[in-house]
């Protein structure tokens, strides 16, 4: 996929990424359970959102490329195995 496609994707996963090393921070330094839980919470839903984007935007360009005469890069049962997949 284009990464200009996928800018919104991109910044939850580079907060994912920065949410997920405070976790590993945490978890190293010996923080509190609860803390942690709620940090590993939060990167779990960071996660889930980013590749929904990614889904939506895949079906999104698949469609264009449908629209515009061309052969998309994936079919709609792929693509919503892949949603699927997430949910």
């Amino acid at each position: 996929m284009k990464p200009e496609l996928l800018g919104d994707a991109l910044t939850r996963l580079r907060r994912a990424q920065g949410q997920l090393a405070s976790v590993i921070e945490s978890i190293e330094e010996g923080d509190d359970c609860a803390a942690v839980l709620t940090q590993l919470a939060a990167v779990s839903r960071a996660l889930d959102r980013a590749g929904f984007k990614i889904v939506a935007s895949g079906m999104r360009y698949c469609q264009q490329a449908r629209e515009d005469g061309e052969e998309p890069p994936m079919t709609e049962q792929e693509l919503e195995r892949l949603f699927l997949a997430l949910a």
